[in-house]
């Protein structure tokens, strides 16, 4: 079954605006970077993956999806996450795939071996893949591709098994690991320092970024003025 991801990048200057509360500015746009190279990456090392289409306004994305054969879509409207997946989502349609798989740009964890898994059953089946809290989704799985208008965002966990139902496609939610953390604030940052120190051949980009690969300093965070 022929495969697309479908990876949605904000402009950076208005990425992770949530850890503007706890990081330096200059952290949090290099994290931004770091992390959606770290997840290119990963959809690159997705055997059952056969393009990666980002979709995007910010310029800089440019390279690293070139260096990995990735397509690139310009986000002309930037009006936010579902419309830009719904422009990677017609692309892969006009192009003949049969699923596509669209994941944020803020889960530099991913892992290749479970994305596999994840896809190895050539099955037209809608599979949503839960934040861990549980509510939000950080991946979404549609066969076929226009299954439903995914609609991301708080409490989107539920409103995608609904859409799921009321367009009667067959689907399913599950806890893929590497899937699970998104980073948006501090306590997201404690998260995912913690899952780097026991997972040390992921998201090098990532650990660059954050100083040691073994985590050992603290990130830089703001003092009060």
């Amino acid at each position: 079954m022929r495969t697309a991801a479908i990876l949605p990048v904000k402009r950076f200057s208005k990425a992770k605006q949530r850890l503007g509360m706890s990081v330096a500015d200059t952290l949090r746009l290099a994290l931004a970077r770091a992390m959606v190279a770290d997840v290119l990456a990963a959809l690159a090392d997705t055997d059952p993956i056969e393009r990666t289409i980002v979709v995007t306004s910010e310029p800089s994305v440019a390279e690293s999806a070139h260096e990995l054969d990735a397509l690139l879509l310009e986000d002309l409207a930037d009006d936010g996450q579902s419309a830009a997946v719904a422009l990677g989502i017609a692309r892969a349609r006009a192009d003949g795939f049969e699923r596509v798989l669209c994941v944020p740009g803020d889960c530099p964890t991913l892992d290749p071996a479970e994305l596999g898994a994840l896809l190895a059953a050539n099955v037209n089946e809608t599979v949503v893949l839960p934040d861990r809290h549980g509510t939000g989704t950080n991946g979404l799985l549609l066969a076929p591709p226009d299954a439903f208008a995914p609609s991301f965002g708080p409490d989107s966990c539920e409103r995608h098994r609904a859409l799921a139902h009321a367009a009667g496609v067959a689907c399913r939610v599950e806890r893929v690991p590497s899937l699970l953390l998104d980073i948006d604030t501090g306590a997201d940052l404690d998260a995912l320092r913690t899952r780097l120190a026991g997972h040390p051949a992921r998201a090098l980009r990532t650990r660059e970024v954050l100083g040691h690969s073994e985590l050992t300093h603290p990130l830089s965070i703001k003092t009060p003025a």
